[in-house]
């Protein structure tokens, strides 16, 4: 059983940086993906990015994200991270990490939420 803990959020000017952490453990060895969702009020919950655990796939980050939005982990520390630079308005969400059980040799797309099952508690980003 996977738990996750997230932290990081906050509020910031546009144009300025956060990065998220999401710090996991229970994981089995065949690993998970990790995956970043983010859900404004009002909208649905829209895939920002992923990652695996341990590393095995080249992270994906959405396009409404890329060259701003990069995701890292920290494979002695059990924390995935997601750094995110140049935020703008549109970026203000809540902010949640999850982990799904991945495929042998899969690529953990397409990033989908209903295919998780494991959650952080979710943090919130404001950009003004």
């Amino acid at each position: 059983h996977v738990q996750l803990v997230e932290s990081g959020g906050g509020s910031v000017q546009a144009g300025g940086s956060l990065r998220l952490s999401c710090a996991f453990s229970g994981y089995t060895y065949s690993g998970h993906c990790m995956g970043w969702f983010r859900q404004a009020p009002g909208k649905e919950r829209e895939g920002v990015g992923v990652n695996s655990t341990p590393p095995g796939i080249i992270p994906n980050v959405a396009d409404s994200v890329k060259g701003r939005f990069t995701i890292s982990q920290d494979v002695a520390e059990n924390t995935v991270y997601l750094q995110m630079n140049s935020l703008k308005p549109e970026d203000s969400a809540m902010y949640y990490c999850g982990a799904r059980m991945r495929d042998f040799g899969g690529s953990c797309l397409p990033l989908r939420d209903i295919d998780y099952l494991n959650w952080a508690q979710g943090t919130q980003v404001t950009v003004s």
